[in-house]
């Protein structure tokens, strides 16, 4: 059976985010590393994460073209499988850090509520930009899952889905409106038992 959850390692401890790889890294598609874990460790925990599983880093780079490109080359070179950025920076920015990035990962929309003010009313365009710069797929969240749905269609990419659990969104759902892989944090790493926690969300959809 396919993997198609990446469990966000949104932890500040080193120590905790290896232990949960460890004990997961055969029930994901890859982990999500983002400012917390890298912030109180350094980029070397990318490295000691991607020896483990694949690993995605999500900072959302958001900058001009070089600064963005020169983030994105620094961070690939910790070994990591892919890297999220924000898509409404614009094609220039997005094509920098394509030539630099394994994988490249663009935010369509955002699983929060601020979203609806700025980013989901241009989420269409940025989907189309992402796509014609090369990127390897999409941000969209389960929190809103008729939006996946109108971006892939739009942009036939594949879909990262965040939002489930803690924010409300449903792991199912997600994934019959057109989810490729769904992002699941707080819900997984803060639960008692992980391993059992991550299984559930897979026997939900696949009994």
């Amino acid at each position: 059976m396919e993997k198609n959850i990446i469990v966000a390692l949104d932890l500040e401890s080193e120590i905790e985010a290896i232990k949960i790889a460890r004990l997961l890294k055969d029930e994901v598609y890859a982990f999500k590393v983002g400012y917390p874990l890298i912030l109180n460790n350094g980029l070397q925990v990318l490295t000691k994460i991607a020896s483990i599983a694949n690993v995605i880093v999500d900072i959302k780079i958001a900058d001009i073209p070089d600064v963005s490109q020169a983030i994105a080359k620094k961070i690939s070179s910790y070994g990591v499988k892919g890297i999220i950025m924000q898509g409404f920076v614009g094609s220039d920015t997005m094509k920098a850090v394509r030539e630099v990035s394994r994988e490249l990962y663009v935010v369509a929309e955002m699983s929060h509520e601020g979203s609806l003010q700025f980013i989901t009313p241009a989420s269409e365009k940025i989907a189309l930009l992402a796509k014609e710069v090369g990127a390897d797929g999409l941000v969209a969240p389960a929190t809103r899952p008729e939006r996946i749905k109108v971006i892939k269609n739009i942009a036939n990419l594949p879909i990262l889905s965040p939002g489930v659990g803690t924010q409300g969104g449903s792991y199912s759902e997600a994934m019959k409106n057109g989810a490729d892989y769904v992002i699941i944090g707080r819900s997984i790493i803060l639960s008692q038992d992980p391993l059992q926690k991550i299984k559930e969300f897979y026997n939900g959809v696949r009994k």
